[in-house]
């Protein structure tokens, strides 16, 4: 199927059908190891279309860190399994479906796939979730972590809004984005050609590309002043922050791949999204109103199991205060020589936003460099209307 650069697949369709409403799917499926894709299938099987499909997150059950390569896995399954679906290659679908994967699981977060998917309608547009993907190029590895990062993913975020059919930044809610990250042999490379990068840690380096991530993002969005941003910043000045990113690095890609969730008006279907950003690890009204944004009342406690199965997926940022503290107690995640930081504030942040939700197949990401106030972070709830 045609596809227009960045975007979703062209659909060439007859002039009495080009003013068909869309409408976006999001369906959650269990894994039971990062290679496993049967659920993902079942949905295929069942009838979802697999040229309807856009991207797919998951959460895997690695450390998160550098040498995390169950995300890879899991890409490299889903693209052969898509591929012979589609009767395609794997690298035609990694090139065309945005595979964002999410390493760590700690604590009770449970592995799982959301896959997204687009298709036309008859329905009379209500106002719904939009959906929008775009992809940058290839980063050289000098550019990880630097202004270029930045600019191209600003680029990126304006793409995929036009794709959803989003014109005002007030109508995203969300903006989850996989970058890439400096290994060893892409830092000696850089140096093979006379071209220093922004870090020669290669976990450092995942913090930078998150950051740079997220700020492309606050720039499209205009959150941050193009006047703010600077090499010196990425990762520095804890000041400059989105309310809406999302960003999470990995080895298996070399370009940001960008989805953007909003409300569109000339979407159709039953899903709505809301947003808002916890302060800290420990926020439980900030996902509370997320919650009841999006149609879900919590009553000032967990979600009964009705209302909890209408939610979709939520999608939430976790990081480690860099002051070392909490509300003015000391945490020692920073301090932790045995357990990576982001994994501890992954299981924190888990087990908050488990217990407001009553379920633990939730998106929880780590590492959130620019993507909330320092020590916290953006949340976005996608859930059926009642």
């Amino acid at each position: 199927m045609p596809r227009e650069a960045g975007g979703f697949p062209s659909r060439v369709l007859p002039a009495s059908l080009r003013a068909m409403t869309r409408r976006a799917a999001l369906h959650r499926v269990p894994m039971a190891h990062p290679g496993d894709v049967s659920a993902v299938e079942a949905l295929i099987d069942g009838g979802l279309d697999p040229s309807a499909i856009v991207a797919i997150l998951g959460k895997t059950e690695g450390n998160g860190c550098v040498n995390d390569f169950t995300r890879a896995y899991a890409v490299a399954e889903l693209g052969t399994m898509l591929a012979a679906r589609l009767r395609t290659t794997r690298e035609a679908v990694l090139e065309r479906v945005a595979m964002v994967m999410s390493g760590g699981t700690e604590g009770g977060l449970s592995p799982h796939f959301l896959v997204l998917s687009v298709a036309e309608t008859e329905e009379a547009p209500t106002g719904a979730l939009a959906i929008g993907a775009a992809f940058t190029p290839a980063f050289r590895p000098e550019e990880i972590g630097r202004m270029a990062q930045v600019e191209a993913t600003a680029a990126a975020v304006r793409q995929a809004m036009r794709e959803a059919g989003l014109s005002r930044p007030e109508e995203v809610h969300f903006v989850q984005v996989k970058c890439p990250l400096l290994t060893t042999a892409r830092v000696a490379e850089a140096a093979s050609r006379g071209r220093e990068v922004a870090t020669a840690d290669t976990y450092e380096s995942m913090g930078l590309s998150r950051g740079a991530s997220a700020l492309g993002v606050a720039l499209a969005l205009e959150e941050v002043p193009r006047t703010a941003l600077s090499d010196a910043a990425i990762g520095r000045d804890l000041s400059l922050w989105s309310r809406r990113a999302s960003a999470s690095a990995g080895v298996e890609l070399t370009r940001n791949e960008v989805i953007v969730f909003g409300m569109g008006s000339g979407w159709a279907g039953d899903l709505a999204i809301a947003h808002d950003v916890m302060r800290d690890g420990i926020d439980l009204p900030a996902v509370q109103r997320a919650l009841a944004g999006a149609g879900l009342d919590t009553g000032g406690g967990q979600l009964d199991p009705q209302a909890a199965e209408r939610v979709v997926a939520l999608l939430v940022k976790a990081e480690p205060s860099s002051s070392g503290e909490i509300r003015g107690r000391r945490h020692i995640m920073a301090d932790d020589s045995d357990i990576n930081a982001t994994r501890h504030a992954r299981a924190l942040v888990g087990g908050v936003v488990a217990a407001a939700v009553g379920r633990t197949d939730l998106f929880v990401s780590g590492g959130a460099e620019h993507q909330g106030p320092d020590g916290g972070g953006p949340v976005a709830v996608i859930a059926r209307r009642g």
